[in-house]
C-alpha cells in the first residue's frame, strides 16, 4: 500500500465510527437490479427549456440537471454580420437536461421531450439514453431507485 493510500484508510478508518455514531437513522438501501433505472441527457434549443422542463414536472419528474452547453451537429455551426462583419460561429449555444428515472417511465419521457423540444429544423437536438449502476443520496447515505424520490 502507497503511503498516501494508508493516510488516506487511516484517515477513513477514524471517521467511520463518528459517522456511524451520529445519531441519524440507518439508511434505507434498494437494490438496483430490482428496479432498472436510466440516465437521459437531452441536447435540445434553449428557447425550448421552459416547455420541455414543464413536460417533465407534469410527467412526475421531480429532479434535473440543466447546463448550458455549446457544440455542433449536421449544421457546423452558422454565419452571422456583425456591424459589416462576416463572423463564422462554429459552436452552437445549446441546453442539455440530465434526469435519472425509472426504466418504466423512459418511453413517455422521451415522448414528453420529443413533444415538446420539435421544431422540424436542423439543431432541435439529440436524446441519449444510457444505464445507471447505482444511485447515492449524499445526505442520507441512502442507495438504489429510492433516492430518485424526495
Amino acid at each position: 500500500m502507497a503511503p498516501q493510500e494508508y493516510r488516506f484508510a487511516t484517515m477513513l478508518g477514524q471517521l467511520q465510527p463518528s459517522l456511524q455514531n451520529d445519531g441519524l437513522p440507518a439508511p434505507k438501501e434498494a437494490s438496483f437490479s430490482q428496479v432498472r433505472v436510466k440516465q437521459i441527457q437531452a441536447i435540445i434549443r434553449p428557447e425550448k427549456l421552459d416547455p420541455v422542463k414543464d413536460a417533465l414536472v407534469a410527467l412526475g419528474i421531480n429532479g434535473m440537471t440543466v447546463t448550458a452547453v455549446q457544440g455542433f451537429g449536421q449544421q457546423m455551426g452558422h454565419t452571422e454580420v456583425y456591424r459589416g462583419v462576416k463572423l463564422e460561429a462554429r459552436l452552437l449555444s445549446k441546453v442539455m437536461i440530465t434526469a435519472v428515472v425509472k426504466d418504466d417511465n423512459v418511453d413517455e419521457v422521451i415522448q414528453a421531450i420529443l413533444a415538446s423540444a420539435r421544431t422540424g429544423e436542423i439543431g432541435d437536438g439529440k436524446i441519449i439514453v444510457t444505464n445507471v449502476e447505482n444511485s447515492i443520496r449524499i445526505r442520507t447515505g441512502e442507495t438504489g431507485d429510492i433516492t430518485l424520490t424526495n
